[in-house]
Formats: C-alpha cells, sequence, structure tokens
C-alpha cells in the first residue's frame, strides 16, 4: 500500500490499496488510526458501497460473489502474492473502520448510471474493441512482476492507458476528487481510499502550491 498526504484548503491523506490484497486492507484501520480523519472518502458508488455495507460489513454471512472472466484471471494472477478476496476487502475494511469508530465513510465515486454514460461518452465502438482485445489478451497472459504493486499498475495500464479509456479513467478520478473537495469544505482532516492504480492520478487532482508530502507504508 502507497500513501501520501496532501495539503491543499484542507489536509489528506490519500491510501491506494492493491485490490483485492488482504494484506493491503489489513493496513487500512492502522493508517487511519494514526491519521484520525474526520470523514473517509471512499472511491466507489454509491451502489457499490450499499452493497459492501448491506452484504460483507453488518451481517454476519457473505454472499456468493458472482465474477467476470476478467476478474477471475485478475485475482488468479494477484494471487500469488498473497491471499486475495472478493469483493475488494479494502472496501469493507474502511467501511467497518468508520463504524466502529463513528467516522463518516462516505463513496465518491460518479453513480452507475452517471459512469454509464462517461462510459458511452469516451468509448467508441473501435476503442470497445480495442478494449475487449485488450482484456482478453490480459486473461491468457497476466502480467507476472515481482509485486502486487506493479502487478496491479501493469494490470490497469494493459486495458486503460490510451485513447478513450485513459480519458474515462481522468474523468473518473476528476469526479471523485470533486465530490471529496466538497466534503472538505466542513473542515478537518480527509481521508481518501482508492485503488492502486489511481493513486497517482487522484494524488495529482488534489495537489496545489500549498505543499505536499509522500511516503510508502511500510510492508
Amino acid at each position: 500500500m502507497i500513501d501520501a498526504r496532501v495539503t491543499s484548503g484542507a489536509e489528506y491523506l490519500v491510501l491506494g490499496a492493491v485490490r483485492g490484497l488482504a494484506a493491503d486492507a489489513a493496513r487500512i484501520g492502522p493508517a487511519l488510526d494514526g491519521f484520525r480523519p474526520v470523514l473517509v472518502a471512499l472511491a466507489l458508488s454509491e451502489d457499490e458501497y450499499r452493497g459492501i455495507r448491506e452484504y460483507f460489513v453488518v451481517p454476519a454471512v457473505e454472499p456468493l460473489v458472482s465474477l467476470t472472466g476478467n476478474e477471475v484471471a485478475e485475482i488468479r494472477g494477484l494471487a500469488r502474492y498473497g491471499e486475495v478476496r472478493v469483493p475488494n476487502p479494502t472496501w469493507a475494511a474502511t467501511i467497518a473502520w468508520g463504524l466502529e469508530r463513528g467516522v463518516p465513510v462516505e463513496p465518491v465515486d460518479p453513480s452507475d448510471e452517471t459512469y454509464a454514460t462517461m462510459f458511452t461518452d469516451h468509448i467508441g465502438y473501435p476503442e470497445l474493441v480495442r478494449r475487449t482485445l485488450r482484456e482478453r489478451s490480459l486473461t491468457r497472459r497476466p502480467p507476472t512482476p515481482p509485486t502486487p504493486d506493479e502487478f496491479a499498475l501493469e494490470w490497469s495500464a494493459r486495458i486503460s492507458s490510451k485513447g478513450g479509456s485513459a480519458r474515462l479513467a481522468a474523468a473518473r478520478d476528476a469526479a471523485a476528487v470533486g465530490a471529496v473537495r466538497r466534503f472538505a469544505t466542513r473542515g478537518g482532516r480527509i481521508a481518501v481510499i482508492v485503488d492502486r492504480e489511481r493513486f497517482d492520478g487522484v494524488v495529482g487532482l488534489l495537489q496545489r502550491s500549498e505543499g505536499t508530502g509522500r511516503s510508502s507504508v511500510p510492508g
């Protein structure tokens, strides 16, 4: 897991966790305890937030999770680095931390409906075909770098580093940061939890001339 502190009208702690990796999820609570935020912004949609809280945080029994072929391939590739859980255990760990500490946890990604519109705005038919081919290539030949951090970055880059897919990713990050800044008007420290591959984009959008700090969380 990687982290950065950003001072830009408010003080932010941004945490970038590898999606699915149990070890990174376990680091969320201690990192938040050390920062003591008044609010946590979680980079997922309202619909995703409700689903995770309702089915994977509050109840004692977890339901089955359906996965796409691409998601199965990503999990298999990531499993070489340690325990992997679905859905993303970082989301559940963050929501549980907020409930235990009485700290609000707010979803900041666009709604599913808004994201669908963003997708059609940025992904035309030629890009959709290329994106599908890139995903199929990943399922056949997943990356095998030495660390889970590099795995997450390479996996995302092979799908979304070019053309409309890159613009879609940037638009999604911009929407999330806009929501974070609206919460920041309340005052106090804000923690922002994102998937590892979104970390640099979100930090860059938050940064301003007031100064920043950046480091890697040990372990």
